[in-house]
């Protein structure tokens, strides 16, 4: 869904999914790094949740939004890698 925010122009329902979707996924990620006591990627998924919070949203430029949403997709690939139990 980051990655097709990019380069389209979606309704504004569409950003506000993407905004919900993200946050879930960054306090999963919050979640399960919590539990695996790996603190760098706690920190990192939690300032992907306030930063795409859709309750209290950060508005930001549409240009802004397309560097942020290309990074955030490549943590979250990077993340299925590395957030990983040692068992």
């Amino acid at each position: 869904m980051l990655l097709l925010a990019i380069p389209a122009i979606w309704p504004y329902g569409y950003y506000t999914l993407l905004r919900w979707v993200v946050t879930a996924t960054a306090i999963f990620l919050v979640w399960i790094t919590y539990n695996l006591k790996k603190t760098f990627w706690l920190v990192l998924m939690g300032l992907v949740a306030v930063l795409f919070n859709p309750l209290i949203p950060i508005y930001l430029d549409k240009e802004t939004w397309v560097i942020i949403d290309f990074i955030v997709a490549i943590l979250f690939l990077v993340s299925i890698f590395k957030i990983k139990s040692k068992d």
